[in-house]
């Protein structure tokens, strides 16, 4: 039951209440027969229980709009020790039943505009409990934002993200870190949960302030079209406490894939809290990483949270070291943490030589040790392919992954030169070198006139219009610019053609059917279909089902090559989506929204996925493209836009 279906009551005669005249700035009222006392702003939306010193709801809009989705919280368990809660204006007090109203209360929650502040005091007749906020991980992945302890631990000042909604910062007077955990296997659930006041801290004061936190740009900030943007940038960014860092939520599994997707945002991301920054974030990854421990992508990951799974058999992933080190090359370039550079240089430069050692046949361009041939792939699923797309067959010479590693080897010759490793520079110059040499010639396809996904040991091209794969490789210059224009009006004519529209779902990765022989995870929930074209499976997961994953590739080669409007027709409805929280949730049907058909029936995946997130990305590139440049953050390449 929603705050605007509560029976208002006169509190000063029901509960003995004293209202005062600031109390007016927020909207106060009761649920007896739920025992819920409700507050609402502009910017907060919370049920507190009248039994003890816990939320029942919790709901945020940090652009200030009143804009408020049902409630998360899981229900607290009944009290042990139940309290009276008393109001005094915006004030609610706790106190054990038969405490004298000038006793210590055991929490305090006083409210403001932008803010709640709680605060705990301890008595020895009366110890305060705990706060805990419990979400349901199915109706809101929320998200603590700091640089979480071995102990599940986060010391303040932190963030707490409630994606689609927006955040609070949270700061702290006393030593006081939140206790962090979550799970996917039990629940689902994120349990935050603020410790009292104690004998050795007999007080112990939290602040929270709803804060939306973006990249400021220009014209942007009273469009509305930009709501999605200013209110969910963070979105990307999800720490699973038990892991250490940030992953694919907080109570799912950290990835190498997708290291440089939240370091390019990181990189843009302005200061969290007077302390923290989002390049901090990828820090504490690349430390677990350096660390030795492996995320998906790697030999001897376990999936997390189900340890009956086996490690994984699969070689690593070629998409793995381009992203830590692109991950890297982003946070010593955003931080100008030269020291963590010069204790680490020896362990990415590893990474680097792992990566050089990939190319086996010495042409430049780097090698999956799994053929991708078409009907390599055994039925019952064993192995994986080569990249983050991790259903279709990309396998040998891989067009993303070897797009990702010419730019992770411009990031290392910056990284080298910083320490004066000139060598060590002429060298990662060199190899991006002769990569991009080889890169068009090898993947274009002059029967689509497009790149292909991939070229198998046996010489072949595997082609199915992956919009992706063209959209990166233009975005980091591989492509000559006599050809990039072309290859783009081959992709949206192709789009027009099979009759993708609708952009407020993202984007497809594929625009034709993955042929069952080079498809992976037969499974048909995963898009395994049991035509030999695979056509029973399309638009299922990652066979062509529309996505904001990596749509931002697409966007951003859109606006390199200034064709502004064809790209805002699919960025705007996109936009939208982000607004109205359409890439995350449960359906009614069952599925999650991180993955639809093209008629809109999810086919999701775990139900928030951050990789959608990083398409907000291309408003950057869209701001770039109204100046008439290049948004490059990566390789080398010309600023100056090419002419069509």
């Amino acid at each position: 039951m929603t705050l605007r279906r509560f029976r208002t009551l006169v509190l000063g005669v029901a509960l003995g209440w004293i209202c005062s005249a600031s109390a007016a700035e927020l909207e106060w009222k009761v649920d007896d027969g739920r025992g819920a006392l409700g507050v609402a702003g502009k910017y907060y939306d919370v049920e507190l229980s009248l039994h003890q010193p816990q939320f029942l709801r919790l709901a945020a809009d940090s652009l200030g709009e009143g804009r408020f989705p049902a409630g998360a919280l899981r229900s607290p368990p009944a009290a042990e020790r139940p309290t009276v809660a008393t109001r005094s204006g915006n004030r609610v007090e706790y106190r054990r039943k038969d405490s004298a109203s000038p006793a210590p209360a055991r929490w305090t929650f006083e409210f403001g505009e932008k803010t709640i502040r709680m605060v705990s005091q301890w008595t020895a007749d009366d110890p305060p409990e705990p706060v805990v906020l419990d979400f349901d991980s199915k109706c809101c992945h929320a998200t603590l934002l700091g640089l979480v302890r071995p102990d599940r631990t986060m010391p303040l000042p932190a963030i707490l993200h409630l994606p689609d909604q927006g955040s609070f910062r949270i700061t702290a007077a006393g030593p006081a870190p939140l206790d962090y955990d979550a799970r996917r296997a039990v629940g689902p659930f994120v349990k935050i949960t603020f410790p009292p006041a104690a004998k050795e801290t007999p007080r112990v004061e939290y602040l929270w302030e709803a804060t939306a936190i973006y990249p400021k740009l220009s014209g942007i900030e009273n469009d509305p079209r930009f709501n999605g943007f200013r209110r969910n940038w963070l979105n990307i960014f999800q720490v699973n406490p038990r892991l250490g860092a940030i992953a694919n939520h907080s109570a799912s599994d950290v990835c190498a894939s997708c290291a440089s997707e939240y370091a390019d945002i990181a990189l843009h991301t302005p200061p969290l809290t007077n302390s923290l920054s989002a390049l901090d974030l990828i820090r504490q990854l690349l430390d677990r990483y350096l660390a030795g421990k492996p995320g998906y992508g790697f030999p001897g990951w376990s999936a997390f949270d189900f340890p009956s799974w086996p490690p994984s058999r699969n070689p690593i992933f070629l998409d793995a070291y381009p992203n830590l080190l692109i991950a890297a090359a982003d946070y010593v370039i955003g931080s100008g943490d030269r020291a963590w550079l010069k204790t680490n240089y020896q362990a990415v430069r590893g990474w680097a030589e792992a990566l050089l050692a990939m190319d086996r046949d010495g042409n430049g361009l780097f090698e999956y040790e799994l053929s991708g041939n078409s009907g390599s792939w055994p039925a019952a699923l064993h192995y994986r392919p080569s990249n983050w797309w991790d259903t279709i067959g990309f396998g040998h010479e891989d067009a993303y992954s070897n797009a990702l590693a010419y730019r992770a080897l411009r990031g290392m010759e910056k990284l080298a030169a910083q320490l004066n490793e000139t060598d060590d520079a002429a060298r990662y110059r060199a190899a991006a070198d002769r990569l991009r040499g080889a890169y068009a010639k090898t993947f274009y396809n002059p029967a689509t006139g497009v790149l292909a996904g991939w070229k198998s040991a046996d010489g072949k091209l595997h082609d199915y219009y992956f919009l992706f794969v063209n959209g990166i490789a233009i975005h980091y210059g591989l492509i000559p610019k006599d050809q990039a224009n072309a290859i783009m009006d081959k992709l949206l004519a192709k789009m027009k053609e099979v009759g993708y529209t609708r952009f407020d779902l993202g984007l497809p990765g594929n625009l034709i059917p993955v042929a069952r022989k080079d498809y992976v995870d037969l499974n048909p929930r995963f898009g395994g279909g049991k035509k030999e074209d695979n056509s029973d499976g399309f638009q299922i997961y990652e066979n062509g089902g529309a996505t904001a994953c990596f749509a931002y590739f697409t966007l951003a080669a859109l606006y390199d090559l200034g064709r502004r409007d064809e790209a805002d027709r699919i960025l705007f409805p996109m936009l939208k989506s982000f607004e109205e929280g359409s890439f995350q949730g449960f359906a009614p049907n069952g599925m999650t929204n991180d993955w639809k058909a093209w008629d809109g029936t999810p086919w999701g995946y775990e139900g928030f996925l951050t990789d959608n997130y990083y398409a907000l990305l291309a408003v950057l590139a869209r701001q770039h493209s109204l100046n008439n440049a290049i948004f490059d953050f990566g390789p080398e390449k010309e600023t100056a836009r090419p002419s069509r």
